[in-house]
């Protein structure tokens, strides 16, 4: 898929996994989830960080067994950042989360890194991707400067702003009146510069409602964000099928496209379909939809199970 030039992945869900916990490791690939997420920050303590980098070539290969793509969130101090960079940048991983961006400058730092493993180790450079995650009040107020290193860099490829951390940051609550207007326009941002606005206007934590989850992802999809990451197996299908495209929408898609054809062939650049005016807009929306739903598709990835245990249970 590409938006504005740029080659960005499918991830409609990304489910967090801490790399230390077997039992979530070992299911990871069965959870139907697009990207997994290795978790090397939040959910490893201090003590376990050493011994934890250790797991994540094994725990990479292990959860992309039913084909999802694998990403490993590293920890934002550049002590933490090097070490979880060196221990990640191989064959088996195709994206590092960065946490906590706050400019620009830490990109293309991290970028360089990057970029000197991928040499030393034989892969071509660019090859690893980055999703950027804006978690503070400061990294907030840096926004146009992180979209200008994003621009610059094509290794970033989406990013989002981290609830949890930026309602801390600013002491709001996680709540989606609090969370929209930074939501919005980071997705604006993202949108600016070629790359996937992911997340959704509420709370990650969210996991006993279900319902409350899909109706807050509906919502989100309609604002212009087209995937997120969760912390729990349950809310994967809810994001794969609120992300994704209904057969339905395909079939809409077809008919849009068809009718737009045929009013090629008449010299008309605008006309009705079922009382609804439809013009190049409508168009290029149908045809983004079924571009969309064809790669689901291919992916192959909705035939895996999901529920039970992950990186919560």
């Amino acid at each position: 898929m590409t938006m504005t030039g740029r080659q960005v992945p499918l991830w409609r869900s990304l489910l967090y996994v801490p790399v230390n916990v077997p039992r979530f490791v070992n299911k990871a690939h069965l959870r139907g989830a697009d990207a997994i997420i290795l978790d090397l920050e939040d959910s490893i303590v201090a003590s376990e960080k050493a011994q934890a980098r250790k797991l994540v070539r094994d725990a990479a290969r292990s959860v992309s067994r039913n084909g999802a793509d694998v990403v490993v969130r590293i920890n934002a101090p550049l002590s933490l950042a090097v070490r979880d960079l060196e221990a990640s940048v191989y064959p088996e991983v195709h994206a590092i989360n960065l946490p906590k961006i706050e400019s620009g400058a830490q990109i293309e730092l991290l970028s360089d890194c990057v970029a000197a493993l991928e040499q030393e180790r034989g892969l071509d450079v660019g090859r690893t991707r980055f999703k950027v995650i804006i978690e503070t009040a400061k990294g907030f107020m840096a926004l146009q400067e992180i979209l200008r290193a994003v621009e610059r860099d094509p290794r970033v490829c989406a990013i989002n702003l981290g609830s949890e951390d930026f309602a801390l940051s600013t002491r709001m609550i996680p709540e989606p009146d609090a969370l929209y207007v930074p939501n919005m326009l980071g997705v604006i941002g993202a949108h600016s510069v070629g790359v996937l606005p992911l997340g959704f206007i509420g709370s990650v934590a969210q996991i006993s409602d279900l319902d409350g989850f899909r109706q807050i992802v509906r919502r989100s999809r309609r604002l212009g964000f087209v995937g997120a990451s969760c912390v729990h197996p349950a809310q994967v299908p809810i994001l794969n099928e609120e992300f994704g495209v209904s057969e339905q929408e395909a079939e809409w898609a077809r008919r849009v496209i068809d009718a737009a054809e045929a009013s090629v062939d008449r010299g008309q650049g605008a006309f009705l379909l079922d009382g609804e005016m439809v013009d190049r807009p409508v168009i290029e929306r149908a045809r983004s939809a079924l571009e969309r739903y064809n790669r689901i598709r291919e992916r192959g990835l909705d035939t895996a199970a999901a529920g039970g245990s992950g990186a919560r249970e």
